[in-house]
């Protein structure tokens, strides 16, 4: 989940070039007088400075590639430009994948899948951190998300509640299919793409032979009161996957359906209160 050696030395060859363009031309810094001592002799607090100055004059990026000063190919400028769609903001760190770190973001909840630079994200915060509260700029590098190199982080600890409603936000994309891994991809043609369907085995004939099983199952009075909830859930448990394997889901129904499953497990609940030890 970062970048490779090469793509890294990439992207910060066009970093460092582009924010000593928007250091000269706003006349920030003046003693360094070429990238080279911009990246090693400036300091941090001033390249935080400098970094938000290409953020809030976005039309320098337009300048830079059309000056093209220091000589970049048509695919380097064509990198730098696509910046001016750099999104700002703070975010949740909430996960660590094989593929990418999951940010949420703190305005929006929208979810990113975002690459390391030359470290990954999980050799910078233990998981026992997480969720992290940071601030970012996410930029988009050869058809991936990347962060530009900062991360600010926030001396916040959440308790169950947010970190529960950070990990949804999560687990809603992943289940549609609306984790943004790229700017290359509108977010209007991402919000109006459906969850990926792969083949999957159709069970209702399965189902359906066990739901005529299960209408063997009854419970008199000579039974202990609990068979009867319990071979009520049974049943409705069967009809429940009838409707939601069917081909077309109707959610209103499964809704109502495990309301009154949860009717039936509370009075199980009230059962098992009741019986002598």
């Amino acid at each position: 989940m970062k970048l490779s050696t090469e793509e890294a030395d990439l992207f910060f060859k066009l970093m460092w070039t582009l924010q000593f363009y928007v250091k000269q031309e706003l006349g920030i810094c003046p003693e360094l007088s070429d990238v080279a001592r911009y990246k090693d002799d400036c300091s941090l607090e001033d390249k935080s400075v400098i970094r938000q100055a290409v953020y809030d004059n976005s039309h320098l990026i337009d300048k830079f590639v059309t000056e093209n000063p220091s000589g970049f190919t048509t695919e380097e400028l064509a990198i730098v430009s696509q910046w001016k769609g750099f999104l700002q903001g703070d975010f949740y760190i909430e996960r660590f994948l094989k593929k990418h770190t999951i940010f949420v973001s703190y305005q929006t909840e929208a979810v990113y899948g975002v690459q390391g630079l030359y470290e990954a994200l999980d050799e910078m915060f233990y998981p026992a951190q997480l969720p992290a509260l940071v601030k970012a700029v996410l930029l988009p590098f050869k058809g991936k998300i990347v962060y530009d190199g900062l991360l600010h982080g926030y001396n916040v600890s959440f308790g169950r509640g947010i970190s529960g409603n950070i990990k949804d936000a999560y687990l809603k994309a992943k289940q549609n299919n609306r984790i943004i891994d790229s700017f290359d991809v509108p977010s209007a043609t991402l919000l109006a793409r459906p969850a990926k369907k792969q083949a999957i085995k159709d069970w209702q004939p399965e189902i359906r032979v066990l739901q005529a099983q299960a209408k063997q199952l009854k419970a008199g009075d000579a039974y202990p009161a609990l068979y009867s909830p319990v071979f009520s859930l049974v049943k409705m448990s069967l009809d429940l996957a009838e409707q939601a394997t069917a081909d077309n889901v109707d959610k209103d129904a499964l809704y109502k359906m495990l309301r009154k499953m949860e009717l039936i497990v509370n009075r199980a609940y009230k059962l098992l209160e009741r019986e002598d030890d």
